[in-house]
């Protein structure tokens, strides 16, 4: 039986270095076996830390009753034009909300948030891969409505842009470009990090289905 949260209780703030092995495992809980016989996100996580696109300052965790129950992490990315100029961005991920507090809105909550504090910082838009069910209810669309694709002018349907400021991007075509953090990961890696943690047992669940068919799909007119 989940808890039922009192979002009075909530606190979200920026994670610091004493949360890092507990926003691991939580990334860990929530991730094992969702898109993959077990996972690799905590893993991500780890690694994104020391990376030159990282940014500390959009990563946040929420805490309930003294218990870290979800986190946002964030990377600068970008978006090229057809004639090579980049336009500095913002992608988010691992969102990583523990099993127990899941389906409460605490991933919404924690992604308004983040949102608004990018806002100040002066950044205008968030481009994403991830599941159209939990993220177009946070203003997220389809990236073929601002004509934003992979190279070769592929859109996936798994692409998702959020204009911060909306209008900012004009309708130009832009290539999304993601921060290399993605090629560090390592199966050997992943598992040596793996044995760190308690076992836990790698299995088939339906959702790994959904995210085959979402990932290799595009959106065509």
């Amino acid at each position: 039986m989940k808890t039922q949260i009192n979002t009075q209780d909530i606190i979200i703030r920026l994670e610091q270095e004493r949360d890092y092995r507990a926003v691991e495992e939580l990334t860990r809980e929530a991730f094992w076996n969702v898109y993959t016989p077990g996972c690799s996100e905590h893993y991500l996580a780890h690694i994104m830390r020391s990376h030159r696109d990282f940014l500390p300052e959009l990563t946040f965790v929420a805490e309930y009753r003294g218990k870290i129950a979800a986190s946002i992490m964030y990377m600068k990315s970008w978006l090229e034009d057809d004639d090579g100029n980049r336009r500095e961005i913002l992608s988010f991920g691992p969102i990583s909300v523990h099993p127990d507090y899941q389906r409460m809105g605490l991933g919404k909550r924690i992604m308004a948030h983040s949102f608004a504090e990018a806002k100040k910082l002066g950044y205008d838009a968030v481009v994403i891969f991830g599941n159209p069910e939990n993220y177009v209810s946070s203003g997220f669309k389809c990236s073929r409505r601002f004509n934003v694709s992979m190279d070769g002018n592929y859109f996936p349907v798994s692409l998702f842009v959020l204009e911060l400021k909306p209008g900012t991007l004009d309708g130009r075509h832009y290539v999304y470009r993601e921060s290399d953090v993605i090629t560090l990961l390592d199966d050997e890696k992943v598992a040596e990090f793996n044995r760190s943690f308690p076992p836990k047992e790698k299995g088939w669940m339906p959702s790994q289905e959904k995210f085959y068919i979402y990932s290799h799909s595009s959106v065509n007119e």
